[in-house]
């Protein structure tokens, strides 16, 4: 059974931290969070707080499977762009230029890897027939 974990209005712009989700997507947990740990993007510690997020919520679904036993895998990450601040910056002769500050929103979903290939087949085969 998947589980998910969503931050919103994270203070950075969706396009700097799609860089660092990109590295994470249908990757094992484990090896995500080793990648997250190790990285020196900003985001990186945002996104590896949200996927312990994500591991906790499935551990509140499947409390009688053990962690150590399911083959976690990340599913989809999602970052949308949220709100945007914005400011104005003084600009020549009188003018001002404005500034946008953006922030995002940021969707893990994990899922037992076992659970998604047999989903994944049994599409493959209706779709067949």
């Amino acid at each position: 059974m998947e589980a998910r974990a969503i931050l919103r209005n994270v203070p950075t712009s969706p396009r700097k931290m799609r860089l660092v989700a990109d590295m994470i997507r249908g990757q094992k947990v484990s090896k995500a969070l080793a990648l997250l740990k190790f990285q020196p993007q900003a985001a990186s510690p945002v996104l590896h707080k949200v996927l312990l997020s994500a591991v906790a919520n499935w551990q509140q679904l499947n409390e009688d499977t053990k962690l150590e036993d399911a083959d976690l895998i990340v599913k989809t990450v999602f970052i949308d762009g949220g709100r945007m601040l914005k400011r104005l910056r003084p600009a020549p002769q009188g003018r001002a230029h404005r500034i946008r500050k953006r922030s995002n929103h940021i969707t893990i979903v994990i899922d037992d890897a076992a659970v998604s290939i047999a989903s994944a087949d049994k599409q493959a085969v209706i779709t067949e027939s």
